[in-house]
């Protein structure tokens, strides 16, 4: 182990490389998955970038030059170039992504996995020989139930609600219809309904529902066989 005074080993900065390495590694899969998505959606994506990225740069020098400062410009201007060509493909790569699950089995658990922060999901609690099927999500909101599917959807929704009710008394109940049809929440606006559900209990109680429920046997069914969605990946916006 190197001291205050004394310079690093060969290990010690073989094993440094290593750990930068291995944290850098998700992260660029992750980016490189969602590039091979959005690139499926979207064929011209890579051009659409490079044209945004030398735009911004084009406007950047422009500008420069006529303060006098040309080359300062350019320094200054390629991170913001950059910077801006990522978030437009962060954008791009989410709408891929949700084109590409839309009207599958499972589309609506896709996108509830894919919220990390918040909530315990437990995917196809409930399903039905036609495919419907209900998720529970378990956060401070309380207890939400997203269906998917036809008309058995409900039947469903509504026998796990009141199961919900018997095993956690007091504790908010939420349910909708995940799908494109009037009156149902989109899978593109899925987590942003999430997110909208106000929050009623401590992380304290939200560790003693989930204990609860689990305590009683969550009826974690199998999701049924079929084609299922791809897992959403996306790059974390700047």
């Amino acid at each position: 182990m190197a001291t205050k005074d004394s310079k690093p080993t060969r290990a010690e900065k073989r094993a440094a490389k290593a750990a930068a390495k291995a944290a850098r590694g998700p992260r660029f899969k992750v980016i490189r998955d969602a590039y091979q998505v959005t690139k499926r959606e979207r064929p011209k994506v890579g051009l659409i970038l490079l044209l945004i990225f030398v735009a911004v740069l084009a406007v950047g020098i422009t500008i420069g030059a006529i303060l006098g400062s040309p080359i300062y410009a350019a320094f200054v201007t390629t991170p913001l170039a950059f910077l801006i060509a990522f978030i437009i493909f962060t954008r791009m790569a989410t709408s891929a992504a949700y084109s590409s699950i839309e009207g599958q089995v499972g589309a609506a658990a896709s996108v509830l996995m894919s919220i990390r922060k918040g909530w315990t999901v437990d995917t196809a609690v409930n399903v039905n020989r036609n495919q419907d099927m209900v998720h529970r999500a378990v956060g401070k909101p309380g207890i939400v139930l997203v269906g998917e599917g036809r008309e058995g959807v409900k039947i469903l929704l509504n026998d796990e609600r009141r199961r919900m009710e018997r095993v956690a008394p007091g504790v908010p109940v939420h349910t909708l219809v995940c799908g494109e049809i009037e009156g149902q929440t989109s899978v593109r606006k899925l987590q942003r309904q999430m997110k909208k559900y106000p929050k009623k209990l401590s992380m304290s109680q939200v560790r003693e529902l989930r204990a609860r429920i689990k305590s009683v046997g969550g009826m974690n069914i199998p999701l049924p066989k079929g084609p299922m969605p791809r897992n959403i990946k996306l790059p974390k916006r700047p």
